[in-house]
């Protein structure tokens, strides 16, 4: 196995672990308790019918989200420390989907469009973190987590190239995802 193959599979796993241990937190008899972050404080409870869902989502959409952005800052910066400042959006966008990504995930993007208003939808058919998840449609509702990280990421990425957005996942159909870049 070389290098690379090895660097690839630990930060499939770091992603995985990650978005485990920020979804639930082990307790002292090995019982996972659901936690969620509601007005200003983290709340554990024993029992998961105690949570409001809606709620630990979005913290826990947040929170990796937030993790993301601030890998995406940092990745930009190495990935940019030889190239010429890209001037325009959409030059911006295009070293996103094959330099920066091709960096992260050995591949271009499959598809780049806008509306030339501010709006990009970035299309992958065979996203990298969603190849290992059961293509059944019954584990559609359960891949937004994994895709956190990644809208952070490419958040951090635009933001350090001067670009305010929000991104915002989709999927379809597995292992296919869609990325929503709405510029501000």
């Amino acid at each position: 196995m070389a290098s690379g193959e090895v660097d690839d599979v630990l930060f499939d796993i770091m992603h995985m672990e990650a978005v485990k241990l920020i979804l639930s937190i082990p307790n002292d008899h090995g019982m996972v308790h659901v936690c969620g972050y509601v007005s200003g404080a983290w709340r554990f409870c024993a029992m998961a019918d105690e949570v409001d869902f809606s709620l630990l989502q979005d913290s826990a959409w947040n929170k990796l989200e937030r993790m993301g952005y601030r890998v995406g800052l940092a990745l930009v910066e190495r990935c940019t420390k030889d190239s010429t400042r890209y001037k325009e959006e959409l030059e911006k966008m295009r070293f996103l989907c094959k330099d920066f990504w091709s960096a992260i995930f050995y591949k271009n993007i499959d598809n780049l469009r806008t509306n030339h208003q501010g709006v990009y939808v970035l299309q992958d058919q065979q996203f990298r973190f969603l190849t290992s998840i059961s293509q059944s449609e019954q584990y559609l509702d359960q891949v937004q987590p994994y895709l956190a990280l990644s809208c952070g990421i490419i958040r951090g990425a635009l933001s350090n190239l001067g670009m305010n957005c929000t991104v915002t996942a989709e999927v379809q159909v597995l292992p296919a995802c869609k990325f929503q870049v709405t510029m501000q």
